[in-house]
């Protein structure tokens, strides 16, 4: 009996320790950028969206998945150890778009204890002179 009792109490001691881990946490630096004024001569830009995790255990960023087709992004597929960084590069290709003002959205999910985060991406392309 008492060593029944032992086993429960090692059980529930080890449950507990393992639950007082904190898990993975995704903090990024910006979650918005904005490109400024572009011209439709050169219609792609690039920006980096850089993330820490803050958590106690490995954060993997399952998708990151982009309003629409003119948007694309890219991020670490491996998973970031505890205070480790990662990036995710966003590339907006404005050819063929009509020339104003723009905003994108970028969906990220992660194994996190918040599990979706969005980003933005946005600007102005101006008419290119011909």
């Amino acid at each position: 009996m008492k060593k029944l009792i032992l086993i429960a109490l090692m059980f529930v001691g080890g449950i507990t320790a393992t639950m007082a881990q904190k898990p993975a946490q995704i903090k990024f630096d910006k979650t918005t950028h904005n490109f400024g004024t572009f011209s439709e001569k050169s219609p792609k830009v690039t920006c980096t969206f850089t993330y820490t995790n803050v958590g106690e255990q490995p954060l993997v960023v399952n998708q990151a998945i982009a309003s629409c087709g003119c948007t694309v992004p890219e991020y670490t597929k491996t998973a970031v150890q505890p205070g480790e960084k990662g990036e995710i590069k966003v590339t907006y290709n404005g050819a063929g778009k009509f020339p104003g003002h723009f905003k994108k959205s970028i969906t990220v999910r992660t194994n996190g204890s918040v599990e979706m985060t969005r980003l933005y991406i946005e600007g102005d392309m101006t008419e290119g002179e011909n």
